[in-house]
Protein backbone atom coordinates (compact mmCIF):
# COMPACT_ATOMS: atom_id res chain seq x y z
CA UNK A 1 0.00 0.00 0.00
CA UNK A 2 1.45 3.36 -1.02
CA UNK A 3 1.83 5.69 1.99
CA UNK A 4 0.47 9.20 2.48
CA UNK A 5 2.94 12.09 2.68
CA UNK A 6 2.80 14.93 5.21
CA UNK A 7 4.81 18.16 5.29
CA UNK A 8 4.65 20.26 8.47
CA UNK A 9 6.10 23.54 9.67
CA UNK A 10 5.60 25.92 12.58
CA UNK A 11 6.27 29.65 12.83
CA UNK A 12 6.40 31.87 15.92
CA UNK A 13 6.45 35.68 15.87
CA UNK A 14 5.97 38.40 18.46
CA UNK A 15 2.39 38.92 17.37
CA UNK A 16 1.34 35.28 17.19
CA UNK A 17 2.13 31.76 16.08
CA UNK A 18 0.83 29.43 13.39
CA UNK A 19 1.36 26.06 11.74
CA UNK A 20 1.10 24.77 8.20
CA UNK A 21 0.36 21.20 7.18
CA UNK A 22 0.22 19.69 3.68
CA UNK A 23 -1.07 16.15 3.04
CA UNK A 24 -0.43 14.37 -0.27
CA UNK A 25 -2.53 11.27 -0.92
CA UNK A 26 -1.29 8.16 -2.77
CA UNK A 27 -3.19 9.53 -5.81
CA UNK A 28 -1.06 12.74 -5.57
CA UNK A 29 -3.94 14.95 -4.40
CA UNK A 30 -2.77 17.79 -2.14
CA UNK A 31 -4.69 18.81 1.00
CA UNK A 32 -3.30 22.03 2.56
CA UNK A 33 -4.22 23.22 6.07
CA UNK A 34 -3.28 26.34 8.04
CA UNK A 35 -3.89 26.91 11.77
CA UNK A 36 -3.28 29.81 14.12
CA UNK A 37 -2.12 28.83 17.59
CA UNK A 38 -4.03 30.17 20.58
CA UNK A 39 -0.96 31.10 22.62
CA UNK A 40 2.43 32.66 22.08
CA UNK A 41 5.27 30.15 22.11
CA UNK A 42 8.80 29.47 20.92
CA UNK A 43 9.54 28.29 17.39
CA UNK A 44 10.40 24.76 18.59
CA UNK A 45 7.07 24.50 20.41
CA UNK A 46 5.30 25.71 17.25
CA UNK A 47 7.09 22.95 15.28
CA UNK A 48 5.88 20.34 17.80
CA UNK A 49 2.37 21.78 17.61
CA UNK A 50 2.42 21.41 13.82
CA UNK A 51 3.66 17.82 14.05
CA UNK A 52 1.05 16.84 16.67
CA UNK A 53 -1.86 18.52 14.86
CA UNK A 54 -0.84 16.81 11.63
CA UNK A 55 -0.69 13.40 13.32
CA UNK A 56 -4.11 13.93 14.89
CA UNK A 57 -5.61 14.82 11.51
CA UNK A 58 -3.94 11.83 9.84
CA UNK A 59 -5.35 9.54 12.52
CA UNK A 60 -8.86 10.94 12.04
CA UNK A 61 -8.51 10.49 8.26
CA UNK A 62 -7.90 6.78 8.88
CA UNK A 63 -4.33 6.87 7.56
CA UNK A 64 -2.15 3.94 8.68
CA UNK A 65 1.04 4.43 6.65
CA UNK A 66 2.59 7.89 6.38
CA UNK A 67 5.88 9.58 5.50
CA UNK A 68 6.50 12.85 7.36
CA UNK A 69 8.87 15.60 6.22
CA UNK A 70 9.87 18.66 8.26
CA UNK A 71 12.60 21.30 8.11
CA UNK A 72 13.24 21.30 11.89
CA UNK A 73 16.27 19.06 12.39
CA UNK A 74 15.85 19.25 16.18
CA UNK A 75 12.27 17.95 16.18
CA UNK A 76 12.90 15.19 13.61
CA UNK A 77 16.03 13.92 15.39
CA UNK A 78 14.38 14.07 18.82
CA UNK A 79 11.38 12.06 17.64
CA UNK A 80 13.78 9.60 15.96
CA UNK A 81 15.71 9.20 19.28
CA UNK A 82 18.84 10.61 17.68
CA UNK A 83 18.82 13.68 19.96
CA UNK A 84 18.01 13.77 23.65
CA UNK A 85 15.22 16.10 24.76
CA UNK A 86 16.97 18.35 27.26
CA UNK A 87 14.64 21.36 27.34
CA UNK A 88 11.92 20.86 29.96
CA UNK A 89 9.31 22.77 27.96
CA UNK A 90 9.61 20.32 25.06
CA UNK A 91 9.40 17.05 27.01
CA UNK A 92 5.54 17.01 27.33
CA UNK A 93 5.20 17.58 23.59
CA UNK A 94 7.75 14.89 22.83
CA UNK A 95 5.87 12.31 24.95
CA UNK A 96 2.55 13.31 23.45
CA UNK A 97 3.89 13.10 19.89
CA UNK A 98 5.47 9.68 20.47
CA UNK A 99 2.15 8.41 21.79
CA UNK A 100 0.40 9.57 18.62
CA UNK A 101 3.06 7.92 16.45
CA UNK A 102 2.24 4.53 18.01
CA UNK A 103 -1.20 4.64 16.39
CA UNK A 104 0.24 4.15 12.90
CA UNK A 105 1.28 0.88 11.29
CA UNK A 106 4.16 2.56 9.47
CA UNK A 107 5.64 6.02 9.98
CA UNK A 108 8.82 7.46 8.47
CA UNK A 109 10.43 10.73 9.59
CA UNK A 110 12.81 12.63 7.34
CA UNK A 111 14.48 16.03 7.61
CA UNK A 112 14.40 18.26 4.53
CA UNK A 113 15.64 21.73 3.76
CA UNK A 114 13.40 24.77 4.08
CA UNK A 115 13.40 25.21 0.28
CA UNK A 116 11.83 21.73 -0.07
CA UNK A 117 9.20 22.59 2.56
CA UNK A 118 7.95 25.79 0.94
CA UNK A 119 4.23 24.98 0.98
CA UNK A 120 4.01 24.15 4.68
CA UNK A 121 6.28 27.09 5.52
CA UNK A 122 4.06 29.46 3.55
CA UNK A 123 0.91 28.19 5.28
CA UNK A 124 2.55 28.60 8.70
CA UNK A 125 3.67 32.14 7.92
CA UNK A 126 0.22 32.91 6.52
CA UNK A 127 -1.46 31.83 9.74
CA UNK A 128 1.06 33.87 11.76
CA UNK A 129 0.51 36.97 9.66
CA UNK A 130 -3.27 36.68 9.80
CA UNK A 131 -3.28 36.89 13.57
CA UNK A 132 -1.98 40.48 13.43
CA UNK A 133 -3.56 41.74 10.17
CA UNK A 134 -6.92 42.71 11.59
CA UNK A 135 -7.66 45.63 9.27
CA UNK A 136 -7.45 43.59 6.05
CA UNK A 137 -10.53 41.51 5.11
CA UNK A 138 -9.43 37.96 4.23
CA UNK A 139 -11.64 35.37 2.56
CA UNK A 140 -10.08 32.29 4.15
CA UNK A 141 -11.10 29.94 6.97
CA UNK A 142 -8.67 29.66 9.90
CA UNK A 143 -9.10 28.16 13.33
CA UNK A 144 -7.38 28.19 16.70
CA UNK A 145 -5.96 25.06 18.25
CA UNK A 146 -3.73 24.29 21.24
CA UNK A 147 -2.45 20.94 22.42
CA UNK A 148 -2.40 20.21 26.17
CA UNK A 149 -0.02 17.25 26.64
CA UNK A 150 -1.07 16.62 30.24
CA UNK A 151 -4.41 15.16 29.06
CA UNK A 152 -2.63 12.25 27.44
CA UNK A 153 -0.42 11.49 30.48
CA UNK A 154 -3.07 9.37 32.22
CA UNK A 155 -3.05 6.99 29.28
CA UNK A 156 0.70 6.79 28.76
CA UNK A 157 1.20 4.50 31.77
CA UNK A 158 -0.96 1.81 30.23
CA UNK A 159 1.61 1.36 27.42
CA UNK A 160 -0.96 0.24 24.85
CA UNK A 161 -1.72 1.35 21.32
CA UNK A 162 -5.03 3.18 21.20
CA UNK A 163 -7.03 1.86 18.23
CA UNK A 164 -10.74 2.31 17.65
CA UNK A 165 -12.38 -0.27 15.36
CA UNK A 166 -15.18 1.43 13.47
CA UNK A 167 -18.36 -0.57 13.46
CA UNK A 168 -19.50 -1.12 9.91
CA UNK A 169 -23.14 -0.97 10.96
CA UNK A 170 -22.98 2.37 12.79
CA UNK A 171 -19.76 3.99 13.96
CA UNK A 172 -21.73 6.71 15.79
CA UNK A 173 -23.36 4.52 18.42
CA UNK A 174 -20.43 4.23 20.92
CA UNK A 175 -19.99 8.01 20.89
CA UNK A 176 -23.74 8.58 21.35
CA UNK A 177 -23.82 6.11 24.25
CA UNK A 178 -20.98 7.95 25.97
CA UNK A 179 -22.46 11.43 25.43
CA UNK A 180 -25.98 10.45 26.46
CA UNK A 181 -25.46 7.83 29.14
CA UNK A 182 -21.75 7.94 30.00
CA UNK A 183 -21.45 4.37 28.77
CA UNK A 184 -18.02 3.21 27.61
CA UNK A 185 -16.91 0.02 25.80
CA UNK A 186 -15.61 -2.81 27.96
CA UNK A 187 -12.42 -3.02 25.92
CA UNK A 188 -9.84 -0.76 27.63
CA UNK A 189 -8.28 0.03 24.26
CA UNK A 190 -11.51 1.57 22.98
CA UNK A 191 -12.40 3.33 26.19
CA UNK A 192 -9.62 5.93 26.05
CA UNK A 193 -10.24 6.50 22.36
CA UNK A 194 -13.97 7.20 22.89
CA UNK A 195 -13.20 9.66 25.68
CA UNK A 196 -10.68 11.50 23.56
CA UNK A 197 -12.85 11.69 20.45
CA UNK A 198 -16.09 12.55 22.21
CA UNK A 199 -14.84 16.05 23.03
CA UNK A 200 -15.30 16.94 19.33
CA UNK A 201 -18.93 15.69 19.11
CA UNK A 202 -22.32 17.07 20.18
CA UNK A 203 -25.57 15.08 20.43
CA UNK A 204 -28.52 17.36 19.70
CA UNK A 205 -32.13 16.35 18.94
CA UNK A 206 -31.25 12.70 18.28
CA UNK A 207 -28.53 13.70 15.81
CA UNK A 208 -24.76 13.50 16.26
CA UNK A 209 -22.67 16.48 15.14
CA UNK A 210 -18.90 16.94 14.95
CA UNK A 211 -17.13 20.23 15.44
CA UNK A 212 -14.75 20.88 12.51
CA UNK A 213 -11.41 22.67 12.68
CA UNK A 214 -13.16 25.75 11.31
CA UNK A 215 -15.65 25.69 14.19
CA UNK A 216 -18.60 24.46 12.09
CA UNK A 217 -20.93 21.68 13.22
CA UNK A 218 -21.01 18.83 10.72
CA UNK A 219 -23.75 16.23 10.76
CA UNK A 220 -22.37 12.71 11.22
CA UNK A 221 -23.61 10.23 8.63
CA UNK A 222 -23.90 6.46 8.80
CA UNK A 223 -22.93 4.05 6.04
CA UNK A 224 -26.11 4.32 3.95
CA UNK A 225 -26.39 8.08 4.38
CA UNK A 226 -22.73 8.65 3.50
CA UNK A 227 -23.05 6.53 0.35
CA UNK A 228 -26.11 8.50 -0.74
CA UNK A 229 -24.44 11.84 0.00
CA UNK A 230 -21.31 10.77 -1.87
CA UNK A 231 -23.22 9.68 -4.99
CA UNK A 232 -25.37 12.81 -4.98
CA UNK A 233 -22.42 15.20 -4.52
CA UNK A 234 -20.34 13.52 -7.24
CA UNK A 235 -22.81 12.49 -9.93
CA UNK A 236 -26.25 13.60 -8.73
CA UNK A 237 -28.46 16.38 -10.06
CA UNK A 238 -26.03 19.06 -8.88
CA UNK A 239 -22.94 16.85 -9.11
CA UNK A 240 -20.03 18.10 -11.20
CA UNK A 241 -18.00 14.86 -11.20
CA UNK A 242 -15.33 16.53 -9.10
CA UNK A 243 -12.15 14.93 -7.79
CA UNK A 244 -11.79 13.57 -4.27
CA UNK A 245 -10.37 16.69 -2.51
CA UNK A 246 -12.98 18.98 -4.09
CA UNK A 247 -15.74 16.58 -3.06
CA UNK A 248 -14.46 16.72 0.50
CA UNK A 249 -14.65 20.52 0.57
CA UNK A 250 -18.11 20.45 -1.01
CA UNK A 251 -19.52 17.97 1.51
CA UNK A 252 -17.96 19.88 4.38
CA UNK A 253 -19.54 23.09 3.12
CA UNK A 254 -22.84 21.23 3.00
CA UNK A 255 -22.22 20.17 6.62
CA UNK A 256 -21.55 16.39 6.57
CA UNK A 257 -18.89 14.14 8.09
CA UNK A 258 -17.96 10.49 8.52
CA UNK A 259 -14.60 9.00 9.60
CA UNK A 260 -13.47 7.50 6.27
CA UNK A 261 -14.62 10.52 4.30
CA UNK A 262 -11.41 11.30 2.36
CA UNK A 263 -10.69 7.66 1.47
CA UNK A 264 -14.27 7.04 0.31
CA UNK A 265 -14.38 10.21 -1.79
CA UNK A 266 -11.12 9.51 -3.58
CA UNK A 267 -12.09 5.87 -4.14
CA UNK A 268 -15.48 6.83 -5.57
CA UNK A 269 -14.03 9.50 -7.89
CA UNK A 270 -11.34 7.08 -9.12
CA UNK A 271 -13.85 4.32 -9.93
CA UNK A 272 -16.44 6.57 -11.62
CA UNK A 273 -16.79 5.24 -15.19
CA UNK A 274 -17.88 8.56 -16.68
CA UNK A 275 -14.84 10.31 -15.20
CA UNK A 276 -12.52 7.60 -16.52
CA UNK A 277 -13.89 7.63 -20.09
CA UNK A 278 -13.91 11.43 -20.37
CA UNK A 279 -10.66 12.10 -18.49
CA UNK A 280 -7.96 14.24 -20.10
CA UNK A 281 -5.16 12.68 -22.13
CA UNK A 282 -2.06 11.71 -20.18
CA UNK A 283 0.76 13.66 -21.82
CA UNK A 284 3.55 12.52 -19.47
CA UNK A 285 5.45 9.62 -21.07
CA UNK A 286 5.27 6.33 -19.10
CA UNK A 287 8.72 5.09 -20.15
CA UNK A 288 12.14 6.73 -20.43
CA UNK A 289 13.53 7.46 -23.87
CA UNK A 290 15.31 4.58 -25.61
CA UNK A 291 17.50 6.18 -28.32
CA UNK A 292 18.58 4.16 -31.35
CA UNK A 293 22.38 3.95 -31.60
CA UNK A 294 24.10 3.09 -34.89
CA UNK A 295 27.84 3.08 -35.40
CA UNK A 296 28.24 3.06 -39.20
CA UNK A 297 26.56 4.51 -42.30
CA UNK A 298 23.77 2.55 -43.99
CA UNK A 299 23.48 0.09 -41.10
CA UNK A 300 19.87 1.05 -40.38
CA UNK A 301 17.27 2.91 -42.44
CA UNK A 302 13.99 4.50 -41.41
CA UNK A 303 11.20 4.33 -44.02
CA UNK A 304 7.96 6.27 -44.09
CA UNK A 305 5.26 7.28 -46.52
CA UNK A 306 4.05 10.86 -46.97
CA UNK A 307 0.55 11.31 -48.34
CA UNK A 308 -1.86 11.26 -49.91
CA UNK A 309 -0.75 14.70 -51.12
CA UNK A 310 -3.33 17.05 -52.56
CA UNK A 311 -3.25 18.35 -55.19
CA UNK A 312 -1.59 15.57 -57.17
CA UNK A 313 1.52 16.39 -59.15
CA UNK A 314 1.38 17.05 -62.88
CA UNK A 315 2.54 13.44 -63.43
CA UNK A 316 -0.26 12.07 -61.20
CA UNK A 317 1.86 11.37 -58.10
CA UNK A 318 0.09 11.37 -54.73
CA UNK A 319 2.73 9.99 -52.34
CA UNK A 320 6.38 10.43 -51.42
CA UNK A 321 8.31 7.41 -50.16
CA UNK A 322 11.25 8.59 -48.06
CA UNK A 323 14.08 6.83 -46.25
CA UNK A 324 16.78 8.17 -43.92
CA UNK A 325 20.05 6.62 -42.71
CA UNK A 326 20.14 6.56 -38.91
CA UNK A 327 23.86 7.35 -38.71
CA UNK A 328 24.76 9.83 -41.45
CA UNK A 329 21.18 11.26 -41.85
CA UNK A 330 21.53 10.70 -45.61
CA UNK A 331 18.07 10.81 -47.17
CA UNK A 332 16.42 9.50 -50.32
CA UNK A 333 12.88 10.13 -51.60
CA UNK A 334 10.84 9.16 -54.66
CA UNK A 335 7.31 10.15 -55.76
CA UNK A 336 4.68 7.41 -56.16
CA UNK A 337 1.31 7.31 -57.86
CA UNK A 338 0.04 4.57 -55.57
CA UNK A 339 1.19 3.32 -52.18
CA UNK A 340 1.33 -0.35 -53.17
CA UNK A 341 3.41 -2.99 -51.45
CA UNK A 342 5.13 -3.79 -54.77
CA UNK A 343 6.37 -0.19 -55.03
CA UNK A 344 7.71 -0.29 -51.47
CA UNK A 345 9.57 -3.58 -51.98
CA UNK A 346 11.02 -2.37 -55.29
CA UNK A 347 12.20 0.85 -53.63
CA UNK A 348 13.97 -1.03 -50.82
CA UNK A 349 15.62 -3.40 -53.27
CA UNK A 350 16.66 -0.78 -55.85
CA UNK A 351 17.43 2.34 -53.79
CA UNK A 352 18.82 0.74 -50.63
CA UNK A 353 20.20 -2.75 -51.23
CA UNK A 354 21.56 -2.34 -54.78
CA UNK A 355 22.95 1.14 -54.08
CA UNK A 356 24.20 1.09 -50.45
CA UNK A 357 24.37 -2.61 -49.59
CA UNK A 358 22.32 -4.88 -47.37
CA UNK A 359 21.35 -3.07 -44.14
CA UNK A 360 21.25 -4.64 -40.71
CA UNK A 361 17.65 -3.50 -40.23
CA UNK A 362 14.95 -1.18 -41.53
CA UNK A 363 12.35 0.55 -39.35
CA UNK A 364 8.80 1.10 -40.62
CA UNK A 365 5.32 1.62 -39.24
CA UNK A 366 2.54 -0.98 -39.24
CA UNK A 367 0.95 0.12 -42.52
CA UNK A 368 -0.14 -2.60 -44.94
CA UNK A 369 2.34 -1.31 -47.50
CA UNK A 370 5.22 -2.20 -45.15
CA UNK A 371 3.77 -5.24 -43.37
CA UNK A 372 3.10 -7.95 -45.94
CA UNK A 373 4.43 -11.24 -47.31
CA UNK A 374 6.43 -9.56 -50.10
CA UNK A 375 8.45 -7.55 -47.56
CA UNK A 376 8.91 -10.66 -45.40
CA UNK A 377 10.29 -12.58 -48.40
CA UNK A 378 12.69 -9.72 -49.22
CA UNK A 379 13.97 -9.68 -45.62
CA UNK A 380 14.45 -13.43 -45.73
CA UNK A 381 16.17 -13.34 -49.12
CA UNK A 382 18.78 -10.72 -48.14
CA UNK A 383 18.91 -11.69 -44.44
CA UNK A 384 18.07 -8.36 -42.77
CA UNK A 385 15.46 -7.48 -40.16
CA UNK A 386 12.39 -5.28 -40.28
CA UNK A 387 11.31 -3.51 -37.06
CA UNK A 388 7.78 -2.16 -36.88
CA UNK A 389 6.75 0.71 -34.62
CA UNK A 390 3.54 0.41 -32.61
CA UNK A 391 0.29 2.06 -33.67
CA UNK A 392 0.26 5.88 -33.74
CA UNK A 393 3.64 5.98 -32.00
CA UNK A 394 5.61 8.16 -34.42
CA UNK A 395 8.45 8.56 -31.90
CA UNK A 396 9.46 4.92 -32.49
CA UNK A 397 10.52 5.92 -36.02
CA UNK A 398 11.29 9.51 -35.14
CA UNK A 399 14.10 10.03 -37.64
CA UNK A 400 11.89 9.23 -40.64
CA UNK A 401 9.05 11.36 -39.24
CA UNK A 402 11.43 14.29 -38.66
CA UNK A 403 12.78 14.06 -42.23
CA UNK A 404 9.23 13.95 -43.64
CA UNK A 405 8.45 17.15 -41.78
CA UNK A 406 11.61 18.84 -43.06
CA UNK A 407 11.03 17.65 -46.64
CA UNK A 408 7.44 18.94 -46.71
CA UNK A 409 8.60 22.24 -45.21
CA UNK A 410 11.20 22.63 -47.97
CA UNK A 411 8.82 21.66 -50.78
CA UNK A 412 6.02 24.03 -49.85
CA UNK A 413 8.48 26.93 -50.00
CA UNK A 414 9.75 26.19 -53.51
CA UNK A 415 6.69 24.90 -55.39
CA UNK A 416 4.86 27.11 -57.85
CA UNK A 417 1.47 28.71 -57.28
CA UNK A 418 -0.33 25.72 -58.76
CA UNK A 419 1.29 23.41 -56.15
CA UNK A 420 1.45 20.66 -58.79
CA UNK A 421 5.16 20.65 -59.62
CA UNK A 422 6.29 19.32 -56.25
CA UNK A 423 7.66 16.05 -57.70
CA UNK A 424 10.12 18.11 -59.79
CA UNK A 425 11.42 19.88 -56.68
CA UNK A 426 12.18 16.74 -54.65
CA UNK A 427 15.75 16.46 -56.02
CA UNK A 428 16.46 20.09 -55.18
CA UNK A 429 15.07 19.66 -51.64
CA UNK A 430 17.14 16.50 -51.11
CA UNK A 431 20.32 18.27 -52.22
CA UNK A 432 19.63 21.12 -49.77
CA UNK A 433 19.02 18.64 -46.96
CA UNK A 434 22.15 16.57 -47.65
CA UNK A 435 24.43 19.61 -47.72
CA UNK A 436 23.01 21.21 -44.57
CA UNK A 437 24.69 20.93 -41.17
CA UNK A 438 22.88 18.37 -38.96
CA UNK A 439 22.81 19.20 -35.22
CA UNK A 440 23.03 15.58 -33.91
CA UNK A 441 26.22 14.73 -35.86
CA UNK A 442 27.73 18.20 -36.15
CA UNK A 443 28.45 17.76 -39.89
CA UNK A 444 26.55 17.44 -43.18
CA UNK A 445 25.23 14.06 -44.40
CA UNK A 446 27.17 14.55 -47.66
CA UNK A 447 30.53 14.79 -45.88
CA UNK A 448 29.86 11.67 -43.78
CA UNK A 449 29.09 9.63 -46.90
CA UNK A 450 31.74 10.95 -49.34
CA UNK A 451 34.37 12.37 -46.99
CA UNK A 452 34.31 15.87 -48.50
CA UNK A 453 31.84 18.72 -48.69
CA UNK A 454 29.82 19.13 -51.87
CA UNK A 455 30.66 21.98 -54.25
CA UNK A 456 27.73 24.40 -54.20
CA UNK A 457 26.75 26.82 -57.01
CA UNK A 458 27.68 29.84 -54.90
CA UNK A 459 31.25 28.59 -54.64
CA UNK A 460 31.46 28.64 -58.46
CA UNK A 461 30.08 32.16 -58.74
CA UNK A 462 32.16 33.55 -55.86
CA UNK A 463 35.19 31.23 -55.51
CA UNK A 464 35.85 30.13 -51.94
CA UNK A 465 39.32 29.44 -50.52
CA UNK A 466 39.21 25.71 -51.26
CA UNK A 467 38.13 26.39 -54.86
CA UNK A 468 41.03 28.81 -55.29
CA UNK A 469 43.50 26.27 -53.87
CA UNK A 470 42.19 23.41 -56.04
CA UNK A 471 42.52 25.48 -59.22
CA UNK A 472 46.24 25.85 -58.59
CA UNK A 473 46.87 22.15 -57.96
CA UNK A 474 48.18 19.66 -60.46
CA UNK A 475 46.37 16.40 -61.15
CA UNK A 476 48.79 14.49 -58.89
CA UNK A 477 48.43 17.00 -56.01
CA UNK A 478 44.67 16.94 -56.32
CA UNK A 479 44.62 13.13 -56.20
CA UNK A 480 46.95 13.15 -53.16
CA UNK A 481 44.70 15.65 -51.36
CA UNK A 482 41.63 13.59 -52.14
CA UNK A 483 43.34 10.45 -50.81
CA UNK A 484 44.15 12.22 -47.52
CA UNK A 485 40.52 13.27 -47.15
CA UNK A 486 39.37 9.68 -47.65
CA UNK A 487 41.90 8.44 -45.07
CA UNK A 488 40.50 10.84 -42.48
CA UNK A 489 36.90 9.79 -43.25
CA UNK A 490 36.87 7.06 -40.59
CA UNK A 491 38.06 9.53 -37.96
CA UNK A 492 35.39 12.01 -39.02
CA UNK A 493 32.73 9.31 -38.68
CA UNK A 494 33.94 8.39 -35.19
CA UNK A 495 33.75 12.03 -34.14
CA UNK A 496 30.24 12.23 -35.61
CA UNK A 497 29.25 9.13 -33.65
CA UNK A 498 30.51 10.68 -30.40
CA UNK A 499 28.62 13.90 -31.14
CA UNK A 500 25.50 11.86 -31.93
CA UNK A 501 25.72 9.92 -28.65
CA UNK A 502 26.20 13.15 -26.66
CA UNK A 503 23.20 14.70 -28.41
CA UNK A 504 21.04 11.65 -27.68
CA UNK A 505 22.14 11.70 -24.03
CA UNK A 506 21.03 15.35 -23.71
CA UNK A 507 17.71 14.57 -25.37
CA UNK A 508 17.16 11.55 -23.11
CA UNK A 509 17.93 13.57 -19.99
CA UNK A 510 15.43 16.28 -20.94
CA UNK A 511 12.80 13.71 -21.94
CA UNK A 512 13.19 11.54 -18.85
CA UNK A 513 12.44 14.50 -16.55
CA UNK A 514 8.83 14.36 -17.78
CA UNK A 515 8.43 10.59 -17.30
CA UNK A 516 5.61 9.45 -15.03
CA UNK A 517 6.07 5.66 -14.69
CA UNK A 518 3.00 3.71 -15.75
CA UNK A 519 3.05 -0.02 -16.48
CA UNK A 520 0.52 -2.85 -16.78
CA UNK A 521 0.51 -6.60 -16.24
CA UNK A 522 -1.13 -9.40 -18.20
CA UNK A 523 -4.82 -9.52 -17.28
CA UNK A 524 -5.13 -5.84 -16.26
CA UNK A 525 -8.15 -3.87 -17.45
CA UNK A 526 -7.11 -0.76 -19.38
CA UNK A 527 -8.62 2.06 -21.40
CA UNK A 528 -7.08 3.13 -24.73
CA UNK A 529 -7.19 6.54 -26.38
CA UNK A 530 -10.03 6.50 -28.89
CA UNK A 531 -8.78 5.98 -32.44
CA UNK A 532 -7.69 7.80 -34.51
CA UNK A 533 -5.22 8.62 -31.76
CA UNK A 534 -4.73 12.40 -31.76
CA UNK A 535 -3.73 13.70 -28.33
CA UNK A 536 -3.16 17.32 -29.39
CA UNK A 537 -6.86 18.00 -29.87
CA UNK A 538 -10.26 16.39 -29.33
CA UNK A 539 -11.65 14.40 -32.26
CA UNK A 540 -15.27 13.50 -33.00
CA UNK A 541 -18.19 15.49 -31.66
CA UNK A 542 -18.03 17.43 -28.42
CA UNK A 543 -19.51 14.62 -26.32
CA UNK A 544 -17.46 11.71 -27.67
CA UNK A 545 -15.39 10.02 -24.90
CA UNK A 546 -11.64 10.50 -25.18
CA UNK A 547 -10.99 6.91 -24.04
CA UNK A 548 -12.29 3.61 -25.36
CA UNK A 549 -12.58 0.19 -23.74
CA UNK A 550 -12.18 -1.48 -21.39
CA UNK A 551 -9.58 -3.83 -22.87
CA UNK A 552 -7.60 -6.67 -21.35
CA UNK A 553 -3.79 -6.75 -21.50
CA UNK A 554 -2.96 -9.94 -23.39
CA UNK A 555 0.82 -9.64 -23.80
CA UNK A 556 3.56 -7.36 -22.48
CA UNK A 557 6.58 -6.46 -24.62
CA UNK A 558 9.74 -4.55 -23.77
CA UNK A 559 10.00 -0.75 -23.66
CA UNK A 560 6.34 -0.17 -22.85
CA UNK A 561 4.59 -1.99 -25.70
CA UNK A 562 1.40 -4.02 -25.08
CA UNK A 563 -0.97 -6.25 -27.00
CA UNK A 564 -4.57 -5.85 -25.84
CA UNK A 565 -7.87 -7.57 -26.63
CA UNK A 566 -11.44 -6.41 -26.17
CA UNK A 567 -14.06 -8.37 -24.28
CA UNK A 568 -15.04 -10.21 -27.48
CA UNK A 569 -11.48 -11.47 -27.96
CA UNK A 570 -10.58 -9.11 -30.85
CA UNK A 571 -6.82 -8.41 -30.75
CA UNK A 572 -5.55 -4.85 -30.93
CA UNK A 573 -1.94 -3.88 -30.99
CA UNK A 574 0.84 -3.68 -30.41
CA UNK A 575 0.12 -0.29 -28.81
CA UNK A 576 2.39 1.95 -26.81
CA UNK A 577 1.70 2.33 -23.08
CA UNK A 578 1.44 6.12 -23.41
CA UNK A 579 -1.98 5.61 -25.02
CA UNK A 580 -3.24 3.36 -22.19
CA UNK A 581 -4.39 3.93 -18.62
CA UNK A 582 -5.67 1.62 -15.91
CA UNK A 583 -9.42 1.03 -15.72
CA UNK A 584 -10.95 0.76 -12.24
CA UNK A 585 -14.03 -1.46 -12.22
Amino acid sequence: MEPWIMFFDGAARRGGAGVGIVFISPEKHMLPYSFTLGELCSNNVAEYQAFIIGLQMASEFGIKCIEIFGDSKLIINQLSYQYEVKHQDLKPYFSYARGLMDRFDSIILEHISRSENKKADALANLATALTVSEDIPINISLCQKWIVPSIESQYEEAGVISVYAIDEEDWRQPIIDYLEHGKLPTDPRHRAEIRRRAARFIYYKDTLYRRSYEGLLLRCLGKEESTKALEEAHSGICGAHQSGPKLQYQLKRMGYYWPTMIHDLMHFAKYCEACQFHANFIHQPPEPLHPTIDSWPFEAWGLDLVGPIMPKSTAGHSYILARTDYFSKWAEAVPLREAKKENIVNFVQTHIIYRYGIPHRIVTDNGRQFTNTLMDKLCEKFNFKQYKSSMYNAAANGLAEAFNKTLCSLLKKVVSKTKRDWQEKIGEALWAYRTTHRTPTGVTPYSLVYGVEAVLPLEREIPSLRMAIQEGLTTEDNARLRLQELETLDEKRLEAQQALECYQARMSKAFDKQVRPRSFQVGDLVLAVRRPIITTRHTGNKFTPKWDGPYIVKEVFTNGEYKIIDQDGLRIGPINGRFLKKFYA
